[in-house]
């Protein structure tokens, strides 16, 4: 037996399948194969029903993925747990909606590889719902979201910051009425698969404000470029870490009732990377405070004392 051998395990529960497994762990299907005979030979134990086209974990099979799983993570954690932040290597898988890549992202992993530079983070862009299945199928260790209606089962919840939604127009637009704008001006939506676009689409019937829709994009900076354009006004959320230079476009409040998401960072519970996204969450936080993303912070550290 082996670690890689239990990871392979792990992968088919994960996955599903044993192609699937393979792919995960970057082995050939038949490896997979041969290593899970090989453990069933070892321990004398039945760990899948074959009587089905796609082997199925039998239930003494579930019960050692659970044990894997526990014997995995603490293999994980043996150096991190020993030496303290100097253990921090290797990869980490980390999705990202993709409204926090500009400003919050940025100022947080250029401040991770600062302080780990044997740390590689690998960035995944996604939607809230993409990103949580990909936790779900192991295909990365943690990802920032919008807090979605419910956490699924298996997965923790950490909080980063809230922002408040607002109107953008271009130049052009001079009224101050939300309502008003909204109810003359073309209206150019976020993907309503998005979480952020479920809170617009919910505050507008809400307040039966009815829109004129022109199109509908997934991200704040094309959805941006377009009000500039005077193609139609959008409802966005005021990010919590700002660029210096943003386009010059109106930023309407939509008022007392404004409409707010919830970033956070969400992980499984059996992760064995929680030194890692422990750190990543401190420094989110720590951008989210600091508000503001530009070249001199990145020159001085983006978390210099000054």
């Amino acid at each position: 037996m082996s670690i890689r051998m239990l990871k392979t395990l792990i992968a088919i529960d994960e996955h599903g399948t044993f192609g699937e497994a393979a792919k995960a762990v970057f082995v050939t299907h038949a490896a997979v194969s041969q290593q899970m005979k090989a453990l069933e030979s070892e321990w004398d134990l039945k760990l899948f029903d074959r009587s089905h086209r796609t082997p199925l974990l039998t239930p003494t099979g579930r019960a050692i993925v659970a044990k894997a799983r526990e014997i995995v993570r603490e293999y994980d954690n043996l150096i991190p747990s020993t030496i303290g932040g100097e253990g921090l290597q290797g990869e980490l898988l980390l999705g990202a909606v993709p409204t926090t890549l500009v400003g919050l992202v940025p100022l947080t992993v250029s401040s991770l590889k600062k302080d780990y530079p044997k740390l590689h983070v690998h960035l995944q862009p996604g939607l809230t719902n993409e990103l949580i299945l990909q936790l779900a199928r192991g295909r990365i260790d943690a990802a920032i979201i919008s807090r979605p209606a419910s956490i699924p089962r298996g997965l923790v919840w950490q909080h980063i910051a809230e922002e408040e939604l607002h109107l953008l127009t271009s130049q052009v637009t001079t009224s101050d009425d939300p309502v008003r704008i909204l109810k003359e001006n073309p209206f150019i939506r976020f993907n309503r698969n998005a979480v952020v676009g479920s809170i617009i689409e919910d505050w507008l019937k809400s307040r039966n404000i009815t829109v004129t829709d022109t199109m509908e994009l997934d991200g704040l900076e094309a959805i941006a470029s377009m009000v500039l354009c005077n193609m139609g006004v959008a409802i966005a959320p005021r990010r919590c870490v700002q660029i210096v230079e943003p386009l010059p476009l109106r930023r309407i409040s939509l008022g007392m009732d404004a409409p707010v998401r919830e970033l956070g960072v969400t992980y499984r519970e059996d992760t064995a990377r929680e030194a890692p996204i422990g750190q990543v969450l401190k420094r989110l936080r720590k951008a989210a405070k600091i508000g503001t993303f530009s070249p001199g912070k990145i020159e001085l550290g983006p978390f210099h004392d000054s």
